[in-house]
């Protein structure tokens, strides 16, 4: 049997339908049936696939040269397409660390009254050996000094001569030139995000732009003749939960949305809005398994386009897949998601998060493990992800975790992955974090706050 990654779509074999919770339901009160051979891919291979898809895409659109270089301001948030090196010796001349005196010799010392030296100005004159002149922090230090004292450290007499209070040590409170680096000296690696404190780093080291990827750029198409954009539902009509929720979604991972996009269930629309897209990634909502209106797969087979994953053996989320689009800008990937709410967000979280990462040249956040303070059931066979919160030094699982249900995740703050057979009290669970400002930063469960949002006691299992 083909792997799911040398599948293609001129053949692709069926993800099975997302599951109603049935089959789940009896196992946990009956022996499960003798597992059938699974053609999905497992939840662990599926983000790797995507990952390495990911870093693919950026490796070829790098070599089609699409790496810019924008100014300052504009690469919060961006990261280093290439290493970023000193282009000046940093600090590039001796400057004093301290509002005082430098001082030249041994004290004490005949105080210059012209003036004092100013950052931004250059010392008028070499400072003659048992003097002194008044220096900002800052300034430039001028020739032949041994030393600044600082102004608490010092008294002035009548007769104009400077005292120091406390012994005088060669070079003190001198910041020597390349101090911090050298011209040419490697500061940061590529790959490394931008944020306020490396922009000020490389303003320091002389940069007025920066070398970066552009931001993935994402369209979003939401399939369904079934889905109302206002209004309640009615008459078989249900409101689009997807729209809303995935452009904001995306954009928080770091992709640039250029449209979201509302497609009739009809294949040719489908078509003409996937090889029309300009996007790196392509997202669809629903349309995944082998209903009768399900096109995504036709389109692709149509479109020539090769499925790297075709269903994943995760609940809720089983029907997504991701498949590497041809023609266009180099290295363009679609994402499909299942048409559920939740279980479109398993699909974010498995296959779209690791993507473009990578695309981003983004680096991986290290993974992190909580004790679970209640028992989780799992699947017989599949991974399982369960919106939970964090209470102390564990996480507890919220009841709204079936594959329509969003009520769940609106008050999480992150997703426990749970292995078939589920997990105990006390068990440790691997967590994905979501990404949103609320959420809590990476670190032990014990160092988190309390899940934001959230009634104690309102939706846990």
């Amino acid at each position: 049997m083909m792997t799911p990654q040398e599948r293609t779509a001129a053949g692709p074999e069926r993800a099975e339908p997302e599951s109603d919770g049935v089959d789940e339901a009896l196992a946990l009160v009956a022996p499960p049936r003798p597992a059938e051979p699974h053609r999905a891919t497992p939840w662990p291979d599926a983000r790797k696939i995507a990952a390495q898809a990911g870093a693919a895409a950026r490796s070829a659109r790098a070599t089609a040269g699409e790496l810019r270089r924008v100014p300052l301001g504009q690469a919060l948030g961006r990261v280093l397409a290439e290493p970023l090196r000193a282009l000046t010796d940093l600090p590039s001349f001796d400057t004093s660390a301290m509002d005082g005196w430098a001082v030249a010799g041994p004290g004490p010392w005949k105080i210059h009254e012209e003036g004092a030296v100013l950052a931004g100005h250059t010392p008028a004159a070499v400072l003659d050996d048992g003097t002194a002149v008044r220096i900002a922090t800052g300034a430039r230090i001028p020739p032949e000094t041994t030393a600044v004292i600082r102004s608490e450290h010092s008294r002035a007499d009548s007769a104009g001569r400077l005292h120091a209070l406390r012994e005088v040590q060669h070079g003190q409170d001198i910041r020597p030139r390349g101090q911090e680096c050298r011209s040419g000296d490697l500061l940061l690696s590529a790959g490394t995000p931008v944020t306020p404190a490396v922009l000020g780093l490389a303003a320091a080291a002389g940069y007025d732009e920066l070398p970066v990827l552009s931001r993935p750029r994402v369209e979003i198409l939401v399939l369904g003749d079934e889905l109302l954009t206002s209004g309640l539902p009615h008459e078989g009509l249900i409101r689009d939960a997807l729209g809303p929720m995935l452009g904001p979604w995306l954009n928080a991972l770091g992709a640039e949305i250029l449209a979201t996009q509302r497609v009739r269930d009809d294949a040719d629309a489908l078509r003409a809005a996937v090889t029309g897209s300009e996007a790196d990634l392509v997202v669809t909502t629903g349309g995944t398994a082998a209903g009768p209106l399900d096109h995504v797969h036709p389109v692709l087979a149509a479109t020539g386009a090769t499925l790297l994953v075709d269903g994943v053996r995760v609940r809720p989320g089983h029907p997504m897949l991701l498949a590497r689009l041809e023609g266009g800008r180099p290295g363009r990937h679609l994402v499909g998601l299942p048409g559920n709410p939740l279980a479109a967000v398993s699909a974010l979280l498995t296959l779209a998060e690791p993507l473009l990462r990578a695309l981003a040249g983004a680096p991986v956040p290290p993974p992190y493990r909580a004790p679970v303070r209640d028992e989780v059931h799992g699947h017989p066979h599949d991974t399982r992800l369960v919106p939970v919160v964090h209470r102390d030094d564990r996480v507890v699982p919220l009841h709204y975790n079936g594959p329509a249900m969003l009520r769940g995740i609106a008050v999480a703050d992150g997703m426990a992955v749970v292995p078939s057979g589920g997990a105990r009290p006390g068990d440790a669970l691997e967590i994905l974090d979501l990404p949103w400002p609320m959420a809590p930063l990476q670190g032990p469960a014990s160092a988190r706050p309390q899940a934001h949002g959230a009634p104690e006691g309102a939706c846990f299992t």
